[in-house]
């Protein structure tokens, strides 16, 4: 599964050198390199993609009702044939004398019927004249009465029998194209209504007008797959030319391949104009989400607000002139702290510029010494975001980007979660106003970068961040096209991670940088 993005006009990366000079006959001192991107205009497209087999929606074996030897062949693979259209003809000598014994028969027995009735009629007259006993009337009425019986198998054999005649005429069941042929004139065939195995299937045919393509879609982006979405759809047969498909079913039985779980998608196709064939490799672009004309960022220029503090200690500014309370504030407040860009459905992009500032996440942003007071109201804050569950989400999606622990241990720790709160109101993870039955709308989410500002000196500011893909993420408010911004290596957010923590603990008297003193907390 791969996401992607087209974006109208290319983010540009480059190196800036920050330079300090000193009076005098002093060589100039260079500074630290910073890595820096620029925010452009673009268009963000977020596709599934998966391969398949383009197949038709109907294909249809046609057999044989008689047994016996093909005399004709009248059609070819890729014959295109109309319903009724004759296919073949099979040996008819058994079924047409058996046909022509069948009607002598008929005959046979109506001529019986006409005697019995006529004999019925004069037993009647000889009764009313007492001329007959009542058991000799009886005995003419039976036979009469055996005469109707035989005439009706005589019929019901009859009708059988020209049925089968028929049959030996084999047709097209359908309008359509034949795309197989598995007989040849002279082969004998078995009987599809008398034969155990289900007969001979003389030809597979399908109508070709209306394609569709079976992929398999990985579990990841369910979430946001739905009937009637539109796809590309590309073939090796045509690589300059996109076909418009529709997902046209989601199949709910999943498929597990190479320890991958994935569910089978079936995206119809419009192929009247003949140009695809079943058995065809394609290649379907689900086009789940975009957003255009926006503002685009590269994924490595955002900053998670629990991060903000070692963030900034990595790009050599000093935390203690800075006011951060608004990124703790604007963190606290999202919805399980998720990773700010990166792609939709909770994957990971290869290069993701986060990492957890410690075991609590985000609460670990503290700028300033706390009074009592202050660690007291941290502490139950922290509390109470240890007894919501969006808040623990926060802390171990924040823990597995550490590397804490494995995507493995957060699955299970959040369906173990879902057990406990599903009984909500609102359902675990729901936010207020959705419906069970309905996927959370797109929302805003809060994050930071660092602008560069004209003393070419990186500023922090926080953002709203909307959509967002493999390498970028939309910006919907609190940056300008065109603003510079320095880009913060995982590598360099890491390595301060522990120094902010012992920053945080010391100017705290060595308690901990949560609040509290380092008392214990519990519920």
């Amino acid at each position: 599964m791969k996401k992607w993005m087209t974006c109208g006009s290319a983010l540009t990366l480059g190196a800036l050198t920050l330079l300090g000079c000193e009076t005098g006959e002093a060589a100039e001192e260079t500074g630290p390199a910073l890595l820096t991107a620029e925010a452009a205009i673009g268009d963000l497209l977020i596709r599934a993609e998966a391969t398949g087999t383009v197949e038709p929606v109907r294909e249809v074996e046609v057999k044989s009702k008689a047994s016996g030897e093909i005399l004709r062949l009248l059609t070819d693979v890729g014959d295109v044939v109309e319903r009724g259209t004759l296919l073949a003809e099979i040996d008819p000598r058994d079924v047409r004398n058996r046909y022509n014994q069948t009607e002598a028969d008929l005959a046979v027995a109506q001529a019986q019927l006409d005697i019995a009735r006529a004999q019925l009629e004069r037993q009647q007259a000889l009764l009313e004249a007492d001329v007959i006993t009542q058991t000799e009337f009886e005995s003419a009425t039976l036979s009469f009465a055996n005469a109707e019986a035989s005439l009706v198998r005589a019929q019901t054999n009859f009708d059988l029998a020209e049925l089968q005649l028929a049959d030996v005429r084999i047709r097209a069941p359908l309008d359509g194209t034949i795309i197989q042929k598995n007989v040849e004139e002279g082969s004998v065939i078995q009987s599809a209504a008398s034969n155990v195995s289900g007969g001979t299937a003389l030809f597979v045919m399908a109508n070709l007008d209306d394609m569709q393509v079976r992929t398999l879609v990985d579990e990841t982006d369910m979430g946001e797959l739905k009937p009637g979405l539109t796809t590309s759809v590309s073939v090796e047969a045509y690589p300059d030319r996109t076909f418009t498909g529709t997902v046209d079913k989601i199949e709910p039985q999943a498929v597990v391949e190479q320890n991958v779980t994935m569910f089978p998608v079936i995206v119809s196709i419009d192929n009247r104009a003949g140009l695809l064939k079943p058995g065809m490799n394609a290649e379907v672009e689900i086009e789940i989400d975009e957003a255009r004309n926006v503002v685009v960022v590269p994924n490595n220029a955002i900053v998670q607000t629990s991060d903000i503090g070692p963030a900034a200690m990595a790009l050599g500014l000093d935390i203690e002139a800075l006011d951060l309370s608004q990124f703790m504030r604007a963190g606290r407040g999202g919805f399980g702290g998720a990773r700010p860009g990166g792609p939709r459905g909770g994957q990971r992009p290869p290069a993701a510029a986060s990492a957890t500032a410690g075991p609590d996440g985000e609460a670990a942003q503290g700028a300033r010494p706390q009074t009592d007071a202050q660690a007291g109201a941290g502490e139950r804050e922290t509390t109470e975001q240890a007894a919501d569950p969006r808040a623990r989400i926060a802390q171990l999606r924040a823990q597995v980007e550490s590397g804490e622990i494995t995507p493995d241990s957060l699955r299970v720790a959040v369906q173990a979660m879902r057990g406990q709160f599903g009984g909500a109101p609102g359902g675990f993870g729901r936010p207020g106003g959705v419906s069970a039955g309905s996927a959370p709308p797109r929302e805003a989410r809060p994050a930071a970068v660092f602008v560069l500002g004209p003393d070419s000196i990186p500023e922090p500011r926080l953002v709203q961040i909307g959509l967002g893909d493999w390498d970028n993420t939309q910006i919907v408010s609190g940056l300008e096209d065109g603003e510079t911004l320095v880009i913060v290596g995982a590598a360099q957010l890491q390595a301060q991670q522990d120094a902010f923590l012992a920053q945080m603990r010391s100017r705290m008297g060595g308690g901990s940088p949560f609040g509290g003193g380092g008392r214990p907390r519990g519920r």
